[in-house]
């Protein structure tokens, strides 16, 4: 809200959701415009048929893991660690 409030910004709100897939399909069914993140562009746009109206750097999502382990030793998890240091979230990671 205070992203829309520096870009003075007044979108009508018709609804507000916790679940992300039912957001995308309000907005698949034409009932407005929802947020998603850069890097699921292609999969949104091929899965709701809709196309991406704008971008913006300003605003940041943070993923967290935890793990009761001090070695990680499950190999999924240990993919997404190496993924998330070195891949789409690299970027985040050096502009903090």
């Amino acid at each position: 809200m205070r992203w829309l409030e520096r870009g003075n910004l007044r979108p009508r709100i018709v609804g507000e959701f916790d679940d992300s897939a039912l957001i995308m399909a309000f907005g698949k069914a034409g009932a407005g415009v929802f947020p998603a993140p850069s890097a699921t562009r292609q999969d949104v746009e091929d899965q709701y048929g809709v196309v991406m109206l704008g971008e913006t750097k300003e605003i940041r999502e943070r993923f967290f893991a935890i793990s009761v382990e001090r070695k990680i030793g499950h190999p999924a998890v240990r993919v997404m660690i190496e993924g998330a240091h070195g891949g789409v979230f690299a970027e985040w990671r050096h502009e903090c």
